[in-house]
């Protein structure tokens, strides 16, 4: 369950906020000022802050600077006045994922937090230090089928694959299991059916992340 942490002083909006956020399956904490919310930051780990721009003390970029320090894998979120829309778009140049400007939709608002939170599993993926071989294994379609198909079935052998996958020459399906396996995607035990290795379940994971960008 991801964590998701409000950072506003509108104790209303907090508390809708919280509502609605655990109704869509989050984790939801709030803190109803900067100081506060930079401490449980610090404390704690969270996915996802939604930092409202404009609070006492501490300006939006100060606090989102300090979350940047403390916590740098951590996507925020600013919510900000139509007023300060300009201010919001120098805190995104600062590091903030995006920014929401107030009145918002609550569907807007999730919509937002579940296209960040896909952007931080594509950063995964990106700091993989075989990415570039693991965007190499899923060029091919027939890559991709074959890791959902494992996925699906755990254990399979060589004319299985062949077959479930529609293809008429086996040697095909050779070539694309052995660009595979020297990725270190999927591996084959001693009675010679393939399954994900630990590392396919990671590029399945890039996979599916690729997949909903490209949909987008």
């Amino acid at each position: 369950m991801k964590k998701i942490l409000i950072v506003d002083d509108d104790a209303e909006l907090r508390s809708n906020l919280i509502e609605v956020l655990r109704e869509a399956g989050y984790q939801a904490e709030s803190a109803a000022s900067a100081k506060e919310g930079v401490a449980m930051i610090e404390a704690q780990k969270f996915d996802v802050v939604l930092l409202d721009f404009m609070m006492p003390k501490m300006s939006g970029v100060d606090v989102l600077l300090a979350m940047r320090r403390l916590r740098p894998k951590t996507k925020v979120i600013m919510i900000t006045a139509f007023a300060t829309v300009e201010n919001a778009v120098d805190a995104v140049k600062k590091g903030a994922s995006d920014y929401i400007s107030k009145p918002f939709k609550i569907e807007s608002l999730l919509t937002t937090i579940r296209r960040v939170l896909e952007e931080a599993k594509f950063e995964t993926c990106k700091n993989n230090p075989d990415f570039d071989q693991t965007l190499s294994s899923l060029a091919s379609p027939i890559r991709r089928n074959i890791i959902k198909l494992l996925h699906a079935r755990e254990k399979m052998r060589l004319m299985e694959i062949t077959r479930e996958l529609g293809i008429d020459d086996h040697t095909k399906t050779v070539f694309h299991l052995k660009i595979l396996k020297e990725a270190g995607i999927i591996e084959q035990d001693n009675e010679k059916s393939y399954s994900l290795a630990k590392e396919g379940m990671k590029t399945l994971a890039c996979l599916r992340t690729l997949e909903n960008h490209l949909i987008e």
